[in-house]
């Protein structure tokens, strides 16, 4: 995924919309080489160095995302945010004063990136077609290299001009997870018993229940839009486009549920909360 990212940088670099605006740039060859010392490109180039990998803190998130596929819920965890971050330097080939030439190109390649506070989808390659969220890119930032000539004595060359690159993208190790759509949810109010135990008072504690169902007609298929209706309360519920349905919250109880389609209705018995193996899927 890694090199996706290097690949899209090249072909932002490459975009041939770029030539009328920025000759020296649309010019150079782009490369990912370690600037040392013997590097020595045989055409002016944009080096794109990958010196750092790393997580984004700011961005990292606990919360799986949950969908409803086949009757079960799909469980994926979310993804690693990672930062990658890259030295971009200009290297200029023949010609006189070499410094202005790699000046010229590196500012060429510094207006390319601010246009772009993320990767414009038509650049993007391999893994990265597609992924949400965008690919935030920020150049020229001030905490990018702490120390440029510590860093140019690391990799044994003389100290020049360079730009930070950082680009966050989303790396996904998990597999997704199935489970058990939840059918019923149940919530306990009461009066606070002192702070520190965290519990209710349980001569004040009432139970409540949310309870959820899906909607199908005689052919099996989701029945988006039928309206129900728990009789003998005032709860009513319509279901969503996957036939799906909830009400709450409820006391503990016997219930029954009214579902109507078109001209067709169907009452269906229900005590909350249901007992193992039980639902409250209304079929038609």
């Amino acid at each position: 995924m890694i090199n996706d990212l290097s690949e899209s940088l090249r072909a932002m670099f490459d975009d041939p919309k770029l030539a009328a605006s920025f000759p020296e740039l649309a010019a150079a060859q782009v490369v990912f080489d370690r600037p040392a010392e013997q590097f020595n490109p045989s055409q002016p180039s944009v080096n794109l160095y990958l010196y750092d990998v790393r997580e984004d803190m700011e961005l990292r998130s606990n919360e799986p995302v949950v969908r409803r596929v086949d009757g079960q819920a799909l469980i994926k965890r979310p993804p690693l945010r990672v930062a990658c971050s890259y030295l971009l330097t200009a290297w200029a080939v023949g010609g006189g004063e070499l410094p202005l030439q790699e000046q010229r190109l590196l500012s060429q390649a510094l207006m390319v990136l601010a246009r772009y506070p993320t990767i414009p989808p038509p650049f993007l390659k391999g893994s990265l077609i597609g992924q949400e969220p965008p690919l935030p890119m920020v150049a020229a930032r001030a905490d990018g290299l702490k120390n440029p000539a510590e860093f140019w004595t690391a990799v044994g060359n003389k100290l020049r001009p360079s730009v930070t690159v950082v680009v966050t993208i989303s790396l996904d190790p998990f597999e997704p997870e199935t489970a058990p759509l939840v059918i019923t949810s149940q919530v306990r109010v009461g009066e606070r018993t002192p702070a520190e135990e965290q519990k209710l008072q349980p001569k004040t504690a009432q139970d409540f229940f949310y309870v959820g169902g899906q909607v199908r007609g005689p052919d099996g298929a989701p029945l988006a839009g039928a309206a129900l209706a728990l009789k003998g309360t005032a709860h009513k519920a319509v279901a969503d486009v996957e036939g799906r349905f909830s009400f709450g919250p409820l006391a503990k109880g016997s219930y029954t549920i009214r579902a109507q389609a078109g001209q067709a209705v169907k009452e269906l018995k229900i005590v909350v909360p249901a007992a193992s193996g039980s639902n409250y899927n209304v079929q038609f």
